[in-house]
Formats: C-alpha cells, structure tokens, sequence
C-alpha cells in the first residue's frame, strides 16, 4: 500500500502541478487582479465530485497536516453522518484556504468519502485551470443559493464561510477575532431550506501569513469591488512573495492549527424573516467567537496553545 502523501502527490497529473507552481502558475488568477477576464469553463456540477480523488487528497493531507500544522480537531462528532446540514467557519488564510481543507479532513477521516460536502465559494476557484480542475473533484460549486437547494435536496453537507474576503483578509492583530462582517445570507439560507447549522472554529490559520492592513481604501481606489467581488486589497507578507499585497495563493507558514465543530444549532419554529434572521446570525457569530476565545486562550503564536 502506497504511502499517503505518495498516493497524494500521483493523484495530481505532473504537468498539473508545474502548471501551478508559482510564481508563474499564478498568472492566471493574477491576471484578473490586473483587470483582466477570467478563464472559466462552464458551471461546476455536484457530479463533478470524486470520492476516489477525495480520498486520496485528504488521506495525503492529513497525513501532512498533522506534522507541519500539528493540527488537533474537537468535536467532529457534531457533524451528522447524515442528512442535510450548512456548515459555517471564520475564514482564515486569504487564498491559501487551509481551514477549508482541514475542516474536510476532519470530516473525511470520521464519515468517509461517500459523506460528500460541497464547498460554496468565491469565483477565483474558477479561474485557474488547475484550481478549478481538482477544486471541482473535491466538490467546489459557486456560492448561491439555488446550488445549495440541490446540495440540500440530495441530502449533503455545504460549508460556507460568511466573512469571506474582509474574514480571512484580517489583520494579524484581529487574527482571534470572528468576522462575518454583518453577511446573513447563510442564516436566510438554512431558515428556508430548514436544515442545522454546524458551527466549525478554526484557530491559528490566520498566522499561515501576517496581513497588516485589509487595504479597503485601496480597494476602492481599484475598483476591486467591480473586478473582483472583493472590498479589500490587503497588504503585507506572506511566503514566497515576500512584503506586498497578499491576493495571490502561496506557501503557508508552518503555525500549529486547531479545528473545533460545534453542536448544531437549528430554529424550526422560525422563518426567513427580517427580526429571526437577525437573532440567529447574532447566535451563530456569538457561538463562534466564544469558541475561538477558548481556542486561543494563552496561545502562542505558530506555537499554539501550552
């Protein structure tokens, strides 16, 4: 039987990997930085996911994760093994989205591959041939509502991270801090579709690289919004690209990173109205920060806590 991190890399095609290795591999996403088009090819579907690619993507990854992140995960347990649920996570890591891949790790490793979760996410997957390749086999749709309906319906789990790019694009000094930055989309969303919401923490991926500044003013500047469905253009230093703007994908920093699922929470006595909305949000974010105020409790930072 082939190593993990063996099965791993030869799940990639070679050329593949030398199409992604920066700092050239990275044109195509830097490219619609710059204001250029995006390069797509048509819709990602459900059936684009693979399990026999998921599971040697997350057996290679955990085999490494628990060596370069000294990652610990609490409470996996609290994601159903079936039926439909919204997984919702503080995002952490600008375009390097280790707590994405950690979080399906940790499901993987306790359900298996056939417990499919959908991740809902911002276009720039898309827009790399690469990314948008095996991103597709490891279940990565366009965030939208419709989508959800069918991940729902066929009764599989999605993960969304609300705070997207003002979350993961935060400063070093708010790195414990929870963003989801007012965003109730997801909440509307579970209210409708009437599933739970799996709450999940992850602490110490926002020091995968330090951002100084979100850069919002710049961002206005550049017209990111329009460009990029961005309101940030973040600066500061990450591996190898050094001090600059951190937009592009790179090599994280080896920080210990722990993974905490919370218990679901659900309102099935409630609709998506305005007043619910609202209340559920503020129980969701609240949720979420007081477990990631534990998380980090006397950490140190890429060391952990004691």
């Amino acid at each position: 039987m082939a190593h993990p991190l063996v099965d791993f890399i030869t799940a990639f095609e070679p050329r593949d990997l030398l199409r992604a290795a920066p700092p050239l591999g990275m044109w195509p996403v830097l490219r619609v930085i710059l204001g250029g088009e995006p390069d797509e090819a048509g819709e990602p579907r459900l059936e684009d996911r693979d399990p026999d690619f998921v599971a040697r993507f997350f057996e290679g990854f955990w085999w490494f994760a628990q060596r370069y992140f000294r990652h610990r995960v609490h409470g996996v347990e609290n994601v159903p093994a079936r039926g439909a649920a919204l997984i919702v996570g503080n995002h952490s890591g600008g375009l390097t989205p280790t707590d994405w891949a950690l979080t399906l790790a940790a499901i993987f490793k306790a359900h298996g591959p056939a417990r499919a979760v959908y991740g809902l996410g911002h276009d720039f997957l898309q827009w790399h041939p690469v990314f948008r390749k095996y991103g597709r086999k490891l279940g990565g749709l366009r965030a939208g509502h419709e989508v959800a309906h069918e991940v729902f319906a066929r009764g599989h789990l999605a993960i969304v991270y609300p705070g997207s790019d003002f979350d993961s694009f935060r400063p070093f000094a708010e790195r414990d801090r929870v963003v989801l930055a007012g965003r109730t989309g997801f909440i509307e969303l579970a209210l409708r579709e009437q599933v739970p919401i799996v709450p999940v923490v992850t602490a110490g991926a926002q020091e995968q690289y330090v951002v100084l500044t979100r850069g919002e003013g710049l961002a206005r500047l550049l017209d990111m919004k329009r460009r990029l469905r961005s309101n940030v253009f973040p600066l500061g230093f990450s591996f190898p690209w050094g001090f600059g703007p951190t937009l592009l994908p790179y090599v994280p920093l080896p920080t210990q990173i722990t993974t905490a699922f919370l218990p679901p929470m659900a309102w099935p006595d409630l609709g998506p109205e305005a007043a619910a909305v609202r209340r559920c949000y503020d129980e969701v974010e609240a949720a979420l920060q007081a477990r990631l105020d534990a998380l980090t409790l006397g950490r140190v930072p890429w060391l952990g806590q004691p």
